[in-house]
């Protein structure tokens, strides 16, 4: 058996449990930290406790996959919060150093992410400021950097006069900004020293221009220099990258490279630009097969999975509006024929097809679950994914498929894949919205606060989610069952789901 220890990126689920249900096996043995000293939302995780945890428990271990802004910052928002100065980081990310000296034979995969700069006003994951200044400082950024880059029009030149931000909420914004990129640097001269192994620098809520493009260009350019592009990989994403690191590493530990080919419903899918990122859909699913351990196939005859991937022929909408009707979706994408060919290579084939559901953001396409539920599809895929961005749904739907190609259709994995179900369609694109607009007011709560993590909205949620398994998924209503449902951060945007799913073996 092999021993990975992983320090997640925070506390939800999608970061804590869903590696460790995707790859913790007989011959896998995923060592995490206890729940009580990791972060808690804005809370700082137990720095020392995490410390102490990592060099402990890697002393006798294979892998080590690590969430850097974890063990500098103490999770993903606190990193967006803190006044430490960059001393005190390096003093904590040389662990990454003792680590290696004590266990010489190590494999430490890492991810390091580029601090984000959302395009809205909100308080929720940022400084008090945001809430008054979020969307100010987005476009100071997105419009200056257009500016610098000759591409900027009059009018956006104008509207970047005319910008009316605190200063000293500015200057806080830009100052840990450039402490955190020069972090992100430090973590790239432990790569180029051998200390860690294989390094992902995702961007969170990016765009094509503004502070994460600027910041991008300035590791770029680290990177390039110091000859690293081959083991430095740098594209959108956050909470997902924890499982594709844990895939790269299983699959080198077996000595196995799978091909993957990549599939799209419209010619024209791969050229979009998800919200949210700032590069072409193709670009980021090919570092996504290679960031999760595999290569893209050329053809699905030497293919050994088909990753299906589900976009629009044009601009991406919101997962809340797919009830509408959009030429990209409805003219311009042949859904039939898509799903059509899951079943060819899924039944015919006998390949393992991974249904990467990007077609909305938040959420999956209701659309193609009734179309797979009709088609006797739904459990006969490896894996499924359609939740926040595109590349956290991407960086989902490859390693779980991977562990299915590896482990078969195992109990564990068709749990996993049937809570992707209820989770990414159920709670995403339905029970969310039709909670947070239809119920909450009764209880004086609102969408960022519904007071309790397992408390009457959670009762609310688990009988409208099994309501949904009921009428869009009759086919495993018998064969499902939600034991556990919270609300991680005391909010509707995310929901943690534990789901049993039983084939008829007793």
């Amino acid at each position: 058996m092999k021993k990975i220890v992983l320090l997640p990126l925070d506390e939800r689920p999608c970061n804590y449990q869903f590696p460790y249900d995707m790859f913790n096996n007989e011959e896998i043995n995923i060592v995490r930290p206890d729940l009580s000293i990791l972060s808690d939302k804005k809370r700082i995780g137990d720095l020392k406790a995490l410390s102490n945890f990592l060099i402990e428990e890697s002393k006798d271990a294979d892998g080590l996959v690590v969430a850097i802004d974890t063990l500098l910052y103490g999770g993903i928002v606190p990193s967006r919060l803190h006044h430490d100065s960059r001393e005190t980081f390096l003093e904590r990310l040389n662990v990454l150093k003792t680590i290696k000296e004590n266990n010489k034979n190590i494999k430490i995969y890492a991810f390091h992410l580029i601090m984000r700069s959302p395009q809205y006003s909100s308080d929720d994951e940022e400084p008090d400021y945001y809430a008054h200044y979020g969307r100010e400082i987005f476009l100071k950024g997105f419009l200056s950097h257009k500016h610098e880059l000759g591409l900027a029009s009059e009018d956006e030149i104008n509207h970047l006069n005319s910008l009316v931000i605190d200063e000293s909420a500015l200057n806080d914004f830009l100052g840990r900004r450039e402490i955190n990129t020069d972090m992100v640097i430090s973590s790239l001269e432990l790569l180029d020293n051998k200390v860690i192994d294989f390094l992902i620098i995702p961007q969170d809520d990016a765009a094509e221009f503004g502070w994460t493009a600027k910041d991008q260009s300035k590791v770029r350019s680290v990177i390039e220099n110091k000859n690293l592009q081959l083991s430095a990989y740098m594209y959108p994403g956050a909470d997902e990258v924890a499982n594709s690191l844990l895939s790269k590493m299983v699959l080198n530990f077996k000595n196995k490279k799978p091909l993957i080919y990549i599939y799209y419903p419209s010619y024209t899918s791969g050229m979009l630009i998800p919200r949210y990122e700032d590069r072409m859909l193709d670009t980021t699913v090919k570092y996504q097969i290679l960031g999760a351990g595999g290569l893209v196939a050329s053809s699905i005859s030497e293919a050994d999975l088909v990753l299906f991937v589900n976009a629009p022929s044009g601009e991406m909408e919101e997962a809340a509006n797919q009830h509408k009707n959009f030429r990209q979706y409805q003219i311009q994408r042949n859904l039939v024929e898509f799903v059509e060919k899951i079943r060819y290579v899924s039944k015919d084939l006998n390949k393992p097809a991974i249904i990467a559901d990007v077609a909305f953001a938040n959420g999956g396409d209701i659309e193609l679950v009734k179309m797979l539920e009709k088609s006797g599809l739904l459990m006969e895929v490896a894996a499924y994914a359609g939740w926040n961005t595109s590349s956290n749904t991407i960086g989902t739907a490859i390693p779980h498929g991977i562990s299915t190609w590896l482990n078969g259709k195992t109990t564990q994995l068709q749990s996993f894949l049937a809570l992707r179900y209820i989770e990414d369609v159920g709670y995403c694109s339905i029970v969310r919205s039709d909670v947070g607009n239809n119920k909450l007011d009764e209880y004086n709560y609102n969408y960022f606060y519904v007071e309790e993590q397992r408390g009457i909205v959670s009762k609310i949620v688990k009988e409208a989610l099994e309501n949904f398994v009921k009428t869009y998924l009759p086919s495993i209503k018998n064969k499902v069952k939600i034991t556990d449902i919270y609300m991680p951060w005391r909010r509707m945007f995310e929901v943690g789901l534990t789901v049993e799913y039983k084939n008829g073996e007793k």
